[in-house]
């Protein structure tokens, strides 16, 4: 799927998808079981989007002092699911929206590229 963008917010101390001008990051999902079939069972696979631990690449002092957290929506639905919490799905294809959030809880985020 389409990867996210996440913009900065007014202060420079979030950055993250929801914030305006960021985008969230699209992935489809192909759950598919013959046993799961056969058996008729509802509930075979799980998902879920756990945040990242750090930046794989950041400028100079923009990956300390940095929490994430993330969100998805399955479906097409409004709702937000913790991104560590999984949740099952039937057999099928499945749209899944992420969104991330990095919080620096001192300094703000140097200008520059960030992964």
């Amino acid at each position: 799927g389409a990867s996210g963008t996440m913009t900065a917010n007014p202060a420079i101390g979030i950055l993250g998808s929801k914030q305006a001008g960021g985008s969230s990051a699209n992935a489809t999902v192909v759950a598919s079981s013959l046993l799961c079939s056969i058996l008729n069972l509802l509930d075979c696979y799980s998902v879920s989007a756990p945040a990242p631990a750090a930046f794989s690449s950041a400028p100079s002092g923009g990956g300390t002092n940095v929490t994430f957290a993330s969100v998805y929506r399955l479906d097409g639905s409004g709702v937000d699911n913790n991104g560590g919490v999984p949740q099952r799905v039937v057999n099928g294809t499945h749209a899944m929206q992420i969104d991330l959030t990095a919080t620096k809880s001192s300094g703000i985020f140097p200008a520059g590229n960030y992964q």
